[in-house]
């Protein structure tokens, strides 16, 4: 380790052989703390490259309890730290894929850097986040939807929780985590919250043989797709990235004010949901359906962003999604 951290402390990137190495070593619990602590400070001062996220994600993915799950699977599930505190769109995106037939295996943690995670609001939603690889497998196969809850899948990350409690701010593990499904999945739509990550994830994932990505990050701030502002976006198809920007306008959308998709606690942000998925037409509503819109993309089940905004709207407006929500949902 002395090696590496020598490297990353003179501002010399590591290639993905010895981030493999290195993260190995800490998730194994053969490193010291204060080495892992000078790890994360100086690889973090550095600025993390996508062969040292790769790194991390592989053995993390590797030490998971691993999730069986068909290739078509995907994933929502994003950076956060944004610092917008908006309603959980990518969540509420990942419901509403999978009540259109779009097998979503969701990755996801309470609270951390926002007022409500993702399994914050799906506790408050009655959906169960706290289930084995066996019994996700069967809610993916039975009503499209599994979540795995990220400290019940990554044992191996007590050995750098608590310095990363100590350190007490972002370091590479707030990369590597929305990358590091248990489910392995192919496909993925990821937030990021600042514009420079958006090729290096791409890299990242390219390295990990996605098959299909999509790396958004919007021009007002957001790590989803905005429906206010041009959003960028990177995508990774069998190897090739390419990068585009969407700009909602194209798309007939005409939301009217940010406020209207801010979020407060799980108890509010669970309500929201409810409300659209009843068919309540709103500033939120048109946001989940946009980055919804992305999902069916990675899933390659619409072929543009506008066919599959068009398709989401109409079925989000039927008001059904509510009746798929309450199969999800336990007494």
């Amino acid at each position: 380790m002395d090696k590496i951290i020598k490297k990353l402390k003179n501002k010399q990137n590591l290639s993905f052989e010895e981030s493999k190495t290195a993260f190995e070593n800490m998730m194994s619990g053969k490193v010291k703390e204060e080495d892992i602590h000078d790890f994360l400070i100086y690889s973090s001062a550095k600025g993390e490259t996508s062969d040292e996220i790769a790194g991390g994600v592989y053995i993390l993915r590797n030490k998971a309890t691993q999730v069986n799950v068909s290739d078509d699977t995907i994933d929502t599930c994003g950076t956060g730290g944004d610092g917008k505190n908006t309603l959980n769109i990518s969540t509420a995106a990942a419901l509403l894929l999978s009540s259109f037939d779009v097998k979503v295996a969701k990755h996801g943690n309470k609270s951390v850097s926002s007022k409500c995670g993702s399994a914050d609001v799906l506790e408050k939603l009655n959906i169960k986040i706290n289930l084995g690889s066996k019994e996700v497998e069967k809610s993916i196969d039975e009503n499209n939807f599994g979540f795995m809850f990220a400290p019940g899948y990554h044992s191996a990350m007590k050995y750098v929780g608590p310095i990363r409690k100590k350190i007490g701010k972002r370091t590479i593990f707030n990369l590597i985590g929305p990358l590091s499904s248990p489910a392995k999945i192919k496909r993925q739509v990821v937030g990021v919250f600042h514009k420079k990550l958006l090729i290096v994830f791409a890299e990242a994932l390219k390295s990990l043989n996605l098959k299909k990505a999509l790396i958004v990050h919007s021009q007002d701030g957001l790590d989803e797709i905005s429906p206010y502002a041009n959003t960028n976006i990177v995508e990774l198809t069998d190897g090739k990235i390419k990068e585009a920007i969407l700009n909602p306008k194209d798309l007939g959308i005409k939301a009217k004010n940010f406020e209207n998709i801010v979020g407060k606690d799980p108890g509010y942000n669970s309500e929201k949901i409810k409300e659209i998925f009843s068919g309540k037409d709103n500033d939120f509503s048109i946001a989940v359906c946009l980055n919804a819109a992305a999902g069916l993309m990675v899933a390659e089940k619409s072929k543009s962003f506008s066919d599959g905004y068009e398709k989401l709207r109409k079925h989000i407006l039927s008001g059904k999604v509510i009746n798929h929500i309450s199969k999800l949902a336990h007494d």
